[in-house]
């Protein structure tokens, strides 16, 4: 695949997937004549970079998680500490949202109430 068809097949810019190898985030991606061609490894380390990003993990976080992979198994027990430190903080920006969540739809449900009786009103006046 060309660095075209992996933007749309991941709704990310070029610019991006440049940054991303610029930075160790994802491996070398092999050319030919001059033009990146993504195969199935790097497609799936781009969709694990992807999924950690959105999940929040900081660049720098990740960079360092993806060095310790290329280390080797020595570092499975690093990498495994790193999972678990990024997953509470995960867990407590899931935590945030859900408040949020609950706040909103509260809000919400306090204007169904104020605007519903206005609309009965409203139409039972025609």
């Amino acid at each position: 695949m060309t660095i075209k068809d992996v933007c749309e097949k991941f709704d990310v810019s070029a610019d991006t997937l440049r940054y991303y190898e610029k930075v160790g985030l994802i491996n070398p991606v092999p050319k030919e004549n001059g033009i990146r061609k993504y195969g199935k490894p790097e497609l799936d380390n781009i969709e694990f970079v992807l999924c950690m990003r959105s999940a929040g993990i900081p660049v720098d976080v990740l960079a360092e998680y993806i060095k310790l992979v290329r280390d080797g198994e020595h570092t499975a027990e690093q990498r495994r500490n790193m999972l678990i430190e990024q997953r509470v903080i995960l867990k407590e920006k899931l935590d945030d949202m859900q408040k949020a969540y609950e706040k909103l739809n509260y809000k919400i449900d306090v204007y169904y109430s104020k605007i519903n009786p206005i609309e009965e009103k409203l139409i039972n006046k025609k």
